[in-house]
């Protein structure tokens, strides 16, 4: 019969592993094969994106599911079990996992996993690996989110370009209008008129003389 430190020990483990499958999300795999040298490429990778990785006993990680609930997992906890979990990046574990499973075939397979607070399957976790990292759903999301107001501001420029041009025609009109100066000489000429009168006006003054 197992002694109290060692039970205190199991029961301290159970509570670590129960803790990260409160996590956002988390991939369980099976790894029999894998090197020494792909198991180290493998952890800095995941350590880069913030995801926990480690080799967890079928016993003690059975009890765990049990604790929040993941007992669909139970069937998959037979042979060698390690588990990849996230606490705030949702697509960090399935996506650094897939790209191992897919190089090093079949040494490194995915049993299934986990994402926000539900059992997924393998070709769920294939397809949560697909899914865009954060800051790149972000800047997607943001670029969805400013593309109509880029819309609207060139809009807003062409308008303006188009009523800034209305507004230069009426003032290359205006040297038309200094011209009118000109046309009120008329009468000037007019008043020519009447000093011919006299001229005409002698006329009969000739006729009394004769």
């Amino acid at each position: 019969m197992p002694n109290t430190k060692v039970l205190e020990s199991k029961k301290s483990q159970v509570e670590a592993i129960t803790e990260k499958l409160k996590g956002v999300s988390g991939v369980l795999v099976d790894y029999k094969g894998i090197s020494v040298a792909e198991d180290t490429e493998l952890r800095v990778k995941l350590r880069a994106e913030g995801v926990d990785y480690s080799v967890v006993k079928n016993t003690l990680l059975r009890f765990a599911v049990n604790n929040v609930g993941y007992q669909e997992l139970e069937p998959l906890l037979s042979g060698t079990t390690s588990l990849a979990t996230s606490v705030d990046n949702a697509v960090a574990p399935a996506k650094v996992i897939k790209e191992f499973a897919d190089k090093l075939e079949d040494k490194f397979t995915i049993k299934g996993g986990f994402y926000d607070g539900k059992v997924i399957s393998v070709s769920e976790v294939n397809a949560l690996a697909s899914i865009p990292d954060l800051p790149i759903l972000r800047a997607q999301l943001l670029g969805t989110l400013l593309a109509p107001i880029a819309q609207l501001a060139l809009v807003v420029k062409l308008v303006a370009e188009k009523g800034g041009a209305a507004d230069v025609a009426p003032a290359a009109e205006a040297p038309a209008e200094e011209t009118a100066p000109a046309e009120e000489a008329a009468p000037e000429a007019a008043a020519e008129v009447p000093a011919e009168a006299p001229a005409e006006a002698a006329e009969p003054a000739e006729a009394a003389a004769e």
